[in-house]
């Protein structure tokens, strides 16, 4: 994510007691070795955000086919989640916010389920043995909001004149389908959106074929690759769409028609596919099936975020021209915060301080400055005497200068330190090892100290873990 104004915004084995995979009833179990069903947690235990995903199972893939019509702002429809149980479940939670359940079906049968706050709790007829998988079914409707936080803002789905932009971090994907809303639980994701016809529906992933019925038209997107909860999107209102392919791949920009045809907004998204290129000459090779942008002309979206596939920008980020570091910070994240996430949100700093430095390396591309120009204007700049450190920042300064400028330095501190040889196999390694998954500081620090046989806890407690001011590397 980078803010304005901040440097750097069906599996179908029946898992239930008494039964085996196959349907066949099962020989049945000894006291001693029945399972001790119990429920899954309200929260997935993060120190910053403890109620935010849950407990006991891990989601393999979230299917939705939904309807919203903007006359009525009504959002309908089914979403099927398959997942594997952790543990001898007796209940979950799936993260449902302003929306209801109207039927709840655990492997076909039904289920019971009920609203609890922000969470939909689903009973299943029978508890589900750990390590099985079992698939989801939730028949879900009603009007979609945002959800308000007292520090960070609200974010989730919001309504405007043309449709509605579904949004926001660290939470937002509860706002409109059930889900474990945290970026530890990845998942593939498939969208089928029905909007009225001549309204655009753009989401994640791979476009698929839209048809149009009786005046409803139904797009279809596809994301392959496990994504984060909250970079999950859909953008529903009056769109210019240009589809083209780059490197093979199916490149989706969509501009607002409130925007100008060929300003500043397309003629950043416009650079999309050339600083892609560049990004994998030092990242290795762009990680999804698809690729792109949407620029939105909503001014309540005062941040562009790095949706996975295919980024969201804010209209402010194009008022004084094209931007090009906003575009490449957000397509830097499809390596460093959507391909290789977060395991908790500690250490976002992995995520912002990667693209800040990003930026710092399209300018010395372009010939603007170099890395170490950049790197000496932020370090001139910052105020060493402002709360929170870049590696432990508190939940309320996850977006603070020091996740990202601080995290930009640490990054160029490393490569100093380290050397550039040493730096570029750290990239890649990075980058491939952890693929499609989840990494965090300590998986970094143990990388850079095996690629550079260097031990660095004082660099990294310099840089990340103080408030002071660090030497020049």
């Amino acid at each position: 994510m980078r803010r304005t104004g901040v440097a750097g915004v069906l599996c179908v084995a029946l898992a239930v007691t008494g039964c085996s995979a196959d349907n066949e009833p099962a020989p049945a179990s000894t006291p001693s070795s029945a399972p001790a069903f119990a429920p899954g947690a309200e929260g997935i235990g993060d120190a910053y955000f403890p109620k935010y995903g849950n407990g006991g199972y891990d989601v393999a893939g979230y299917d939705l086919k939904l309807r919203f019509d903007p006359k009525t702002d009504e959002l309908s429809g089914t979403a099927t989640i398959t997942a594997t149980a952790t543990q001898d479940l007796s209940r979950f939670n799936f993260d449902l916010s302003k929306l209801a359940a109207r039927n709840v079906t655990v492997d076909g049968v039904r289920a019971s389920s009920k609203a609890e706050g922000t969470e939909l709790v689903v009973t299943p007829a029978r508890g589900i043995v750990d390590g099985r998988p079992f698939t989801v079914v939730v028949e879900y409707g009603g009007k979609p909001g945002q959800l308000g936080n007292a520090v960070l803002g609200e974010g989730g789905w919001l309504e405007n004149p043309d449709g509605a932009i579904a949004l926001g971090q660290p939470e937002s994907a509860s706002t409109w389908f059930p889900v474990n809303d945290h970026p530890s639980d990845k998942a593939t994701f498939k969208l089928e959106m029905t909007v009225p016809e001549g309204v655009e529906a753009i989401s994640n992933g791979v476009p698929g074929p839209s048809t149009t019925t009786a005046g409803w038209t139904t797009w279809n997107w596809a994301e392959s690759a496990p994504m984060a909860s909250y970079l999950a999107m859909v953008v529903v209102g009056q769109y210019r769409i240009t589809t083209t392919t780059h490197n093979g791949k199916p490149m989706v920009l969509a501009v607002a028609e409130s925007l100008p045809a060929n300003g500043p907004a397309a003629q950043s998204l416009a650079k999309t596919g050339e600083i892609t290129d560049f990004l994998a000459t030092k990242f290795g090779p762009y990680p999804f099936d698809a690729n792109g942008g949407v620029a939105v002309d909503d001014r309540n979206i005062a941040y562009a975020l790095e949706t996975q596939s295919r980024p969201v920008y804010g209209p402010a980020f194009f008022n004084g021209g094209p931007n090009e570091s906003v575009i490449t910070h957000e397509l830097a994240h499809q390596w460093f915060g959507d391909s290789v996430a977060l395991e908790k949100w500690q250490d976002i700093w992995l995520n912002e301080g990667f693209a800040t430095y990003s930026e710092w390396l399209w300018d010395e591309h372009k010939g603007r400055q170099t890395v170490e120009q950049s790197f000496n204007d932020v370090y001139n700049s910052f105020q060493w005497n402002q709360p929170g450190e870049a590696g432990d920042p508190g939940a309320a300064r996850i977006f603070g200068a020091a996740v990202y400028q601080r995290g930009g330095m640490t990054v160029y501190a490393l490569r100093k330190t380290i050397g550039d040889p040493a730096f570029d196999q750290l990239l890649k390694r990075w980058t491939s090892e952890h693929k499609d998954g989840n990494a965090s500081t300590d998986d970094l620090i143990a990388l850079a100290e095996e690629v550079s046989g260097k031990q660095l806890d004082d660099l990294f407690q310099s840089w990340l873990f103080t408030t002071g001011k660090p030497a020049k590397p």
